[in-house]
């Protein structure tokens, strides 16, 4: 049996979807997205003590017009991190499409997602976000928590060089998670609006009492730094005892990142962040082309080493035309993220 037959057949015998109990670390993976799905459907193989905390600018889509409308928190990334929690058998794999399942009309219901609306009617009835969506969990089967960052929406603003294509050398301020993620031009920095936004107090306790805190992959600029921006989080992943690991995406985003390095993302969140330290870098070993590059831009912008690792999902499926692999295969992350917390200590109530 090969080695990665190995991996993969002792990932698939670690309590996949168990709930919490003795011996399991406490794990809490910060994002959005695809980037944060595909995260939690890996370490949701490997621990029963999860927390999701999920960023809460989006405002394209279903989860804008909901927005716009009743004012509540967009819950598009909140739905698909619940999706991402579901188990691998019957009911899990039915709710999960359920909620993914998206009304096809000429009128208002156009484009809604069930679980947004599930969402936001419980939001509504309940008048407490973090009540709402463990009841979600709860109906769900959902191997995990989630919550959101923040119990205010937000809105994403960057400064960026060349929006605008025919003034290529202009920074100008981009708002909106949506516009940003699209831009061509060339993103420098971004913030949030309101500045300073308050963190959710359980999402402070989670990372706290956590073994491990896992940020990314996810869209950079809109679903990884966001959490940096609210200083409540950062300064509670500054000073957590927790140990980290950053998980750096397959490929540059087009737009938001492309042309990017695995370096050059590294920089980015180290300007956002300057004190926020990581025990581990991850990345698809072949989605770094200059292993001694990163190597050393992580251990000097936040102070980790670097695990180079199989983590992309294969075949046709896994990739934009003509492109790199883009989806990360659950197990082969699974696999990952269980051979980092097994070598680099354990801390806490589960050694």
């Amino acid at each position: 049996m090969t080695g990665r037959a190995l991996r993969l057949r002792r990932v698939r015998k670690l309590v996949p979807g168990a709930r919490p109990h003795k011996g399991t670390p406490k794990v809490v993976a910060l994002g959005g997205g695809m980037g944060l799905s595909a995260s939690l459907a890996a370490l949701r193989r490997i621990t029963g003590d999860l927390t999701a905390v999920v960023t809460v600018a989006d405002d394209g889509g279903s989860s804008g017009r909901l927005r716009d409308e009743l004012g509540v928190l967009p819950p598009g990334d909140l739905r698909k991190a619940l999706a991402a929690l579901c188990g691998d058998d019957d009911w899990g794999q039915t709710w999960a499409r359920v909620i993914q399942h998206r009304f096809q009309s000429g009128g208002e219901l156009h484009d809604h997602a069930v679980g947004n609306l599930l969402i936001v009617a419980l939001w509504e009835q309940l008048g407490d976000h973090v009540q709402a969506l463990d009841l979600v969990g709860k109906l769900l089967g959902a191997h995990g928590r989630v919550l959101p960052m923040s119990a205010v929406p937000l809105e994403l603003q960057a400064q960026v060089r060349g929006h605008d294509e025919e003034r290529p050398e202009e920074i100008t301020t981009v708002r909106g998670q949506a516009t940003v993620a699209l831009t061509r031009g060339e993103v420098q920095s971004v913030h949030v609006v309101p500045e300073a936004p308050p963190a959710v107090p359980e999402v402070v306790a989670a990372v706290r009492d956590a073994d491990w805190v896992v940020l990314g992959p996810g869209s950079w600029f809109s679903s990884v730094i966001p959490h940096l921006l609210v200083p409540e989080l950062r300064e509670a992943l500054e000073e957590t005892k927790a140990r980290k690991v950053l998980s750096l995406n397959l490929a540059p985003q087009p737009g938001e990142t492309d042309g990017f390095s695995p370096q050059r993302h590294l920089e980015v969140l180290a300007r956002h962040a300057p004190k926020l330290a990581f025990d581990v870098v991850l990345a698809d070993r072949d989605a770094v082309p200059d292993i001694e590059g990163l190597t050393t831009a992580a251990k000097q912008l936040v102070g980790s080493e670097v695990e180079l690792a199989e983590v992309a999902a294969r075949g046709d499926a896994a990739r934009p035309a003509g492109g790199a692999p883009d989806r990360h295969d659950p197990e082969l992350l699974a696999a990952a993220y269980d051979r980092i917390f097994r070598m680099h200590g354990r801390i806490g109530p589960w050694r």
